[in-house]
């Protein structure tokens, strides 16, 4: 009797009928299976869940990208219609708070349609639970393709960490694809492609093409980046990414796995983790300023949120609370634009993308 979860039994069958796995299906299948994957099956945020992100840790965090939303409205003209796209979610809390933010200019909160890109029946439920309050038009999509024209401002929080990426790892004759394979223990594991990739090196960004045998590369497919661009380009806008990565291209292995708020094996758990990875930000801006957007950024998340005049929103808070509430908000700012294992204002790194009429958003003023 196979005593594996449903999802491995499913990785192992395909191993034994395909060969090794390459590691951005492998990922793929971790998060997105129909039936099995992490997102399909549980609301993964949150104390009780596997992690905490920005909206989650502060209200903070979501008003301010509410009146960066507002400021950019008026830098586009101010159309009387708009689409306010979120990729990925979460529980719907940062839009929430950001959308309880723009009351202030009720002219852009009556010109708003929103649409919500998720592929999780958990998670759609959530959203629509707690966003119920808004009353305005509200719509969900599988992918941003799906999304009606016209002019939008996209909000992509700790999305495309989440997207597969694969990897690559380099030999004596070149650069070999990373798969998973099973082992002589029957244990899932990292194992290398026979034959190198042809022509890799072509491919590489500079600072990658000098490094040493044993090194791994990543690198996503750009379709998300371009789909993107394109819908900034042909029809205004502006789009806002935030994550966790690198600022430009590298070498090295940043897939990880969190369950229970603790990092985990990768290979451990195929379903039951998160499995994420940096966002090679110098990557994410070549694919969407090549569909004609115009990119600002990567700067990190400190810096931003600081530009946005988070610690005048904490002060002003601060004035009204307990001393406990006021203790909670200095440690919410902390973590938000803190730097160190803890705080996210250094690993964090926000870009921005516009239609070229637009102008440098809110924080990237240079």
């Amino acid at each position: 009797m196979d005593n594996h979860a449903p999802l491995e039994i499913e990785i192992r069958k395909r191993i034994a009928a395909a060969g090794p796995m390459p590691v951005d299906e492998y990922m793929g299948l971790c998060l997105a299976h129909p039936d099995y994957g992490y997102y399909i099956t549980r609301d993964p945020l949150g104390a009780r869940g596997d992690f905490i992100t920005a909206p989650e840790v502060s209200q903070m965090f979501g008003e301010l990208i509410g009146l960066w939303m507002t400021a950019v409205w008026k830098q586009m003209g101010a159309p009387p219609h708009v689409r306010v796209i979120e990729l990925g979610p979460g529980r719907g809390t940062l839009m929430k708070d950001a959308l309880r933010a723009a009351q202030v200019v009720p002219a852009f909160r009556d010109a708003i349609a929103l649409h919500l890109i998720e592929i999780s029946p958990t998670l759609e439920s959530q959203q629509e639970r707690t966003l119920e309050s808004l009353s305005m038009p509200m719509f969900w999509h599988p992918s941003l393709t799906d999304v009606p024209d016209g002019p939008a401002i996209i909000i992509a929080n700790e999305f495309f960490d989440a997207l597969p990426v694969k990897q690559a790892v380099r030999g004596d004759n070149g650069w070999h694809e990373r798969q998973i394979g099973v082992g002589d223990d029957g244990k899932l594991v990292f194992v290398a492609a026979a034959e190198p990739i042809p022509h890799f090196d072509r491919l590489l960004p500079p600072a990658v093409r000098a490094a040493p045998v044993g090194s791994i590369y990543e690198w996503r497919n750009d379709a998300a980046a371009f789909d993107l661009g394109k819908r900034i380009a042909d029809e205004g806008g502006a789009a806002l990414v935030i994550d966790y990565g690198h600022a430009a291209s590298g070498a090295g292995d940043t897939l990880q796995a969190v369950g229970q708020h603790s990092y985990a094996d990768p290979l451990s758990a195929p379903g039951a983790v998160d499995l994420t990875a940096h966002v090679d930000f110098e990557q994410l801006i070549r694919a969407t300023e090549a569909m004609g957007a115009k990119a600002y950024g990567p700067i990190k998340q400190a810096q931003f949120l600081r530009r946005l005049g988070i610690e005048t929103r904490a002060n002003t808070l601060k004035a009204k609370a307990t001393r406990a509430v006021a203790a909670d908000i200095d440690a919410a700012v902390a973590r938000l634009i803190g730097h160190g294992r803890t705080g996210m204002g250094e690993l964090f790194k926000v870009a921005a993308f516009t239609h070229p009429s637009v102008g440098a958003p809110p924080g990237f003023e240079p």
